[in-house]
């Protein structure tokens, strides 16, 4: 007759059943997760799409003359409907999912990767009592920063062919097709170095959205809504959401140039010359962009309007 198993000191008998439904309760939640994250990634990749093309400074369709509702004569440039039907009669619906891939598979590590190292910051600090609410948030914030510059360390290579990818489109190439042929040609092309082109301003604009976000978020709820509203706390709950809106505008140009140095000089012709300059570093870019006026190319997808100061005058 078998003996029933040793029982370790301090645990009771029904502990490890408990462990194992916890763990498989987990497992299906991560997977939830992830599929959740595919399902949203697929769907908004047109407009991720149809942004990046923009960003590149890819204009195929002409822009219509309109007017303000001052009366102010302006050209419209193609919103993102009229952007995602032109790509449609060029390459198909299924071209409005290009470079779709490297997208997935970057949202399912970045999942992967935030839990895991979430779990391992969130033992380390869980004897940390912090008295000063301001402290908390430094707290917090620094966690937060050192999970999202992992994540991108893991995601970064991803990302550089999915641009890659759809940055095809404008000269029509072929360069980059499968992942697995992304990455060998990226490597053969550029060393490891070639994976983390445009890293650099994409972790900065990531690490000051998170910092601004965060304090202003904190001072905003500390000193600026008064605890005798009654609708205090509902107010508080919204702040965060409304400072990452604002704050998401004024870390934007960190993500152009972050695209743009990805395509730059990659082999393709929307970062090469003269759709495109040679950017000796990602300040070299950011520098010709605030030069242009064109930090915030990309940044609407509607009412795209380029002033006009001398257009013919209907009769």
């Amino acid at each position: 007759m078998m003996e029933p198993a040793e029982q370790l000191p301090g645990q009771s008998a029904g502990e490890e059943p408990e462990a194992a439904a916890a763990a498989g309760a987990a497992v299906e939640v991560d997977a939830a997760v992830l599929l959740l994250g595919a399902g949203v990634t697929a769907i908004t990749h047109p407009l991720l799409y149809v942004k990046l093309l923009i960003q590149v400074g890819h204009e195929p369709l002409p822009p219509t003359v309109g007017t303000t509702m001052f009366g102010r004569r302006v050209l419209y440039l193609p919103g993102f409907f009229s952007y995602a039907k032109h790509i449609v009669n060029v390459d198909g619906k299924r071209g409005l999912f290009r470079g779709l891939s490297p997208r997935i598979v970057s949202s399912a590590i970045s999942t992967v990767v935030r839990s895991k190292v979430k779990q391992q910051v969130e033992l380390l600090s869980r004897t940390d009592e912090l008295k000063s609410s301001l402290r908390k948030v430094v707290k917090e914030t620094s966690h937060e920063m050192i999970i999202q510059c992992l994540s991108r360390v893991a995601t970064h290579p991803f990302h550089v062919m999915s641009v890659r990818c759809m940055a095809q489109f404008v000269g029509r190439e072929v360069k980059y097709s499968g992942m697995f042929s992304c990455v060998v040609r990226i490597f053969k092309e550029e060393g490891v170095t070639g994976f983390y082109v445009g890293f650099i301003p994409h972790v900065l604009g990531e690490v000051l959205f998170l910092w601004c976000c965060n304090l202003l978020a904190h001072f905003i709820n500390t000193y600026a809504v008064d605890e005798s509203f009654s609708q205090a706390s509902a107010v508080r709950s919204y702040t965060k959401f409304v400072m990452g809106i604002a704050v998401s505008v004024l870390t934007y140009p960190f993500m152009l140039v972050a695209d743009l140095m990805a395509v730059n000089n990659c082999g393709l012709t929307a970062g090469l010359p003269p759709h495109s300059p040679i950017f000796k570093s990602w300040l070299h870019c950011w520098n010709h962009l605030s030069q242009k006026g064109h930090l915030f190319r990309g940044s609407s997808f509607f009412s795209r309007r380029v002033p006009v100061t001398s257009l013919p005058v209907e009769d």
